[in-house]
């Protein structure tokens, strides 16, 4: 189908707990379901959850976000620290290494693109 509507009733969670060896505090747990995967497997798009927590970030790839619920903190290895809201709109570049603190049951749609090797 080319056509993908994400709606409540076709979302499939599967949950898992951030790795322990990233975590920085708490024992955040996270749900994904990932909706779409196109045929070259470099571009992914659905909805993840997580709850409080905090974990370190290395992305290989390029992430637009819009968190629909909850607060999270962003903090660059250079400390740069960026504070997100639910209703708005983020995006984290390829290279990006830092820290996502959940400060509250967060969740967000998101879409992911990861260069082809």
């Amino acid at each position: 189908m080319s056509v993908n509507v994400i709606t409540p009733e076709n979302l499939k969670y599967e949950t898992s707990n951030i790795e322990q060896e990233k975590c920085v505090s708490g024992s955040p747990a996270q749900q994904l379901s990932n909706v779409f995967t196109n045929l070259k497997e470099n571009f992914f798009c659905g909805v993840w959850r997580s709850t409080k927590g905090k974990w370190t970030l290395n992305y290989t790839e390029d992430e637009f976000c819009y968190l629909t619920r909850g607060r999270i903190v962003l903090t660059s290895d250079q400390g740069e620290i960026t504070t997100i809201n639910a209703g708005e709109a983020f995006t984290i570049a390829a290279g990006f290494q830092g820290t996502w603190e959940t400060i509250e049951d967060c969740e967000k749609f998101y879409a992911i693109y990861e260069e082809s090797a």
